[in-house]
């Protein structure tokens, strides 16, 4: 069971995504309440049938001062969707500082790009321009609610109206 349940602070703010059966636990225990379910996925014990959470509120306000993305490997491959940020290729990845840290770059969002280690290795320690070497995009920093809305995986129609703030993923 891999799907996921957007989870919503008391307020209907997007807070997180989790599992369905953590979901559905909150639920059952009364922590949190069900916003939208599945409309083609039910769960089924063998004397009961439930609805199988899409969108759940939590009951209590979760105080998060700080809603960012963190900075780990994955997250920098999803924002770049798996693919070397100069040849395009989706084998052999791994992390590649534009400006490297020999030369004071630092490890962000905005220096690190996801590179096969073929352009890891050529690019060396040069900048992409020193290089002769093109970035398809520039590294950024997403948003809480970009990442959530574009590099989480499959997105269920019910999350959009919670999803929906007019940013761009690309500044």
């Amino acid at each position: 069971m891999g799907r996921k349940v957007l989870v919503l602070n008391q307020d209907y703010s997007a807070l997180s995504i989790c599992s369905v059966p953590k979901a559905f636990l909150l639920v059952f225990l009364d922590k949190a309440e069900l916003v939208a379910e599945s409309e083609q996925f039910t769960l089924r014990t063998v004397s009961a049938e439930f609805p199988m959470p899409s969108v759940i509120r939590l009951h209590r306000y979760v105080n998060l001062p700080y809603k960012g993305v963190m900075l780990t490997r994955q997250n920098i491959f999803k924002r770049d969707g798996h693919h070397c940020q100069y040849c395009g290729t989706t084998e052999d990845l791994t992390l590649d500082h534009v400006m490297p840290k020999s030369r004071g770059g630092k490890t962000s969002w905005d220096n690190l790009a996801t590179a096969c280690k073929r352009c890891n290795s050529r690019k060396g320690d040069y900048t992409p321009d020193e290089a002769n070497m093109k970035l398809r995009q520039k590294p950024f920093k997403p948003t809480f609610l970009v990442f959530l809305r574009e590099f989480s995986g499959s997105i269920e129609q019910s999350w959009m109206p919670f999803l929906a703030k007019k940013e761009k993923a690309f500044q």
